[in-house]
């Protein structure tokens, strides 16, 4: 098994393979595999705990409800976890060997190009921004026989704005009417890199000195495994530690639901980015109904969650079992996504010198992958496809 990245959309379903019995050995690069150990182990917790609450409570239409996998399924699954570094040939079978790119998105996220013989295929996996704040930008490919290219933003391009100088209006136009700024954000990933963002802000004294906190355990384990891996990402020891030391981590719930009751203007950086669960939810209950607060989003927010509701305009969000009205002014800085867009993938791919013999486009909504499919016939006149689940190619 070759892994990307750590997001669960990708790594997710490891625990299920290993326990219906696959054998065999995971390879990623070592950030992925650090960053594993938390979100892995944690999905499999939280799926024990809803499932439990379910049953306790019966409202799941299975008898029993079951998780999907386990804390304990999760750690089984960690143990076939083999670090590859960066840009080595490994072998995986006989003439066949797999390299592991940089692609930018998140630490350790990577490309995998496949050679067998003279045959290259090459797997974007989810491909970063360029000019990242902290993290090298998605290497520049010349040639492969055949790309499996990712399509998140394949339809859309991101707001040009500096998101500097969006934090820092937004920031700035909040504290001046008394109110706090909560930011939903994915521990991993974003929270890094708002916070390289927070400190520069800071240190050129663009937004008020105000208290920052960080609120998500998670989010700080992960802010660990960044600073020790130095090598993968672009910032500097001093830059990464000045960064990090911008907030006050918030260990303990009862720090966590102390914060509500403090008045003064704040940001609070907390867990998760689209509002499913996490501590973020209680600060919402605090903040959601006060027009004199922000509620910041930091990117994509898939449809179903509370974030895409709220983004969307929504007045109430429903928020442990009762509905809460939304007055705060509500956000989304769509350029801190980790994605992407669809003007930054033609610019990766025109920096090939020849084309693929075909371009299979994945990970995308019908509408992105198949404007991503149409943009690249016709811009770059490539042969390009989108699959049907279940589609089988046999690779010349």
């Amino acid at each position: 098994m070759l892994l990307t990245h750590v997001h669960l959309d990708h790594s997710g379903y490891l625990p299920l393979l290993v326990r219906n019995g696959f054998r065999g050995p995971i390879l990623s690069t070592d950030a992925t595999r650090a960053l594993c150990g938390l979100l892995l182990t944690d999905s499999g917790h939280l799926q024990e705990r809803d499932a439990d609450f379910a049953n306790r409570h019966g409202f799941s239409k299975h008898k029993p409800a079951l998780p999907l996998y386990t804390e304990a399924d999760a750690e089984a699954a960690l143990k076939r976890f083999r670090s590859v570094p960066f840009h080595k040939n490994v072998p995986i079978a006989a003439g066949l060997e797999a390299r592991f790119l940089y692609a930018g998105h998140i630490l350790g996220a990577a490309m995998i190009e496949l050679t067998f013989g003279q045959t290259k295929m090459l797997f974007s996996g989810d491909l970063g921004r360029p000019k990242d704040i902290s993290l090298f930008d998605p290497e520049l490919v010349e040639a492969t026989d055949y790309l499996v290219l990712e399509s998140t933003y394949g339809d859309r391009k991101h707001e040009p704005r500096d998101p500097e100088d969006a934090l820092a209006e937004l920031i700035g136009s909040t504290v001046a009417r008394g109110g706090t700024v909560l930011i939903p954000a994915f521990a991993v990933g974003r929270t890094q890199t708002l916070l390289f963002h927070l400190d520069r802000l800071k240190r050129e004294k663009r937004i008020p000195d105000l208290p920052i906190y960080l609120d998500s355990p998670m989010a700080m384990d992960a802010t660990d495994i960044f600073a020790g891996h130095a090598q993968d990402h672009r910032a500097s020891p001093a830059e990464t530690r000045a960064a990090f030391a911008v907030a006050r981590y918030v260990r303990t719930i009862e720090e966590s639901k102390r914060l509500d009751s403090v008045g003064m203007p704040k940001i609070i950086i907390s867990a998760s980015g689209m509002a499913t669960g996490g501590r973020v939810l209680h600060h919402l209950e605090a903040y959601a109904s006060d027009p004199r607060h922000l509620i910041l989003f930091a990117g994509f927010q898939a449809g179903g969650t509370r974030g895409a509701a709220m983004t969307e305009g929504a007045e109430t969000i429903k928020l442990h079992g009762r509905y809460i009205p939304v007055r705060a002014q509500v956000e989304n800085l769509h350029m801190l996504s980790a994605h992407a867009d669809a003007d930054e993938i033609l610019a990766w791919l025109r920096h090939f010198r020849s084309r693929p013999k075909m371009t299979f486009i994945t990970h995308g909504e019908p509408a992105a992958a198949d404007a991503l499919r149409l943009r690249i016939t016709e811009e770059l006149d490539w042969p390009c496809t989108v699959p049907d689940y279940r589609d089988q190619v046999e690779l010349g």
